[in-house]
């Protein structure tokens, strides 16, 4: 009934000839870029509400958008088989995930690797917790002193998103010009492109502000500008555009604190950790009193390290098996 008076395909490809391409395929791409737009419009931070991002909330959300993102990319690169072999441009796009994507897998490790060392730090203050008669200045300045630490392996993670960006742009741009010279001949492969470049250019900006994030600086969250042809041709474009506007004033309006960044959820324990330790410098007999809501601020704030946590490590192993069944695709 739907489809008895439109073909919705020749809206979404509008191409005279779409005889290289499958409609199970065709059907496939449909429901994934309408996915991956809606996905991207989630993330979209509303304008009358300042505390909807970067929580661990948004970046839970965030990494859980992308795990679906790579399995339904899986699906539309492994489906199409019926052809007797891969064709070389077919092939340049596997490899070109496959790399990519190897560097994805490192900057997760990066971030779980972040994860593991702000967790660490609520360590010592359930440390100082356990023994209130004990408790000392000191056991907060450990913490401080760890919180003002640099994690190495995150430091890097922006310019290892700027090259990947670069390394990105470049191989759409070769391939898209090589695959228009003979455009019959590439119809099928231009529409994967089209695919595994909205994977990735929504990827890499998620990173950037998981990198903003964690790194304490906006420098890192990527501007990435879409191919005019595919803000003509990807549904999911004109989402990706208002998702970067709307996000790069609120990570340059969010007050950036000197040891502990913008992610909102540290600013409870920040906060309960500063007027403890005023109190113990002032003698207060009511250190128990003043520990209890920072205690809770500490327990719900190591929760969240651990969803989020988890979430990264669900997109790690969704990469691993995306690449498997990708490269599996050569073999066919």
């Amino acid at each position: 009934m739907f489809f008895s008076c439109v073909n919705p395909f020749k809206a979404l490809f509008p191409k005279k000839n779409n005889a290289c391409i499958s409609p199970h395929l065709l059907f496939l791409v449909n429901k994934f870029e309408i996915s991956l737009t809606a996905s991207i419009a989630e993330l979209v931070p509303k304008d009358d509400d300042e505390d909807d991002f970067l929580t661990y909330s948004w970046m839970i959300d965030a990494m859980h958008s992308l795990c679906e993102t790579h399995l339904g990319f899986t699906t539309v690169m492994t489906t199409d088989v019926d052809l007797p072999h891969v064709s070389d441009m077919e092939e340049s796009l596997i490899e070109m995930y496959v790399d990519i994507s190897s560097k994805l897998l490192d900057l997760c490790d990066a971030f779980t690797s972040e994860l593991y060392r702000l967790n660490h730090g609520n360590m010592f203050l359930n440390i100082a917790f356990s023994n209130p008669e004990e408790f000392h200045s000191s056991h907060l300045d450990r913490w401080k002193q760890h919180m003002a630490s640099k994690n190495p392996s995150i430091e890097n993670c922006g310019k290892v998103l700027r090259s990947l960006a670069e390394s990105l742009n470049h191989h759409y741009h070769s391939l898209y010009k090589k695959m228009t010279k003979k455009e019959k001949q590439y119809e099928k492969e231009k529409v994967l492109l089209r695919a595994l470049y909205g994977v990735m250019v929504n990827t890499l900006y998620i990173f950037s502000v998981f990198a903003a994030a964690f790194t304490r600086s906006s420098k890192n969250l990527l501007h990435l500008t879409i191919p005019k042809e595919m803000e003509e041709e990807a549904r999911w474009g004109q989402a990706f555009v208002e998702l970067q506007n709307m996000v790069k004033p609120k990570t340059r309006n969010t007050p950036l604190s000197e040891r502990f960044g913008v992610i909102r959820d540290l600013e409870a324990v920040e906060s309960g950790v500063e007027k403890l330790y005023a109190a113990v410098q002032e003698g207060c007999p009511n250190l128990l009193m003043m520990m209890e809501p920072l205690k809770q601020s500490v327990k719900e704030l190591s929760e969240r390290y651990d969803l989020i946590y988890k979430a990264t490590r669900c997109l790690w192993d969704t990469v691993i098996l995306a690449r498997d069944a990708v490269s599996e695709r050569l073999l066919t």
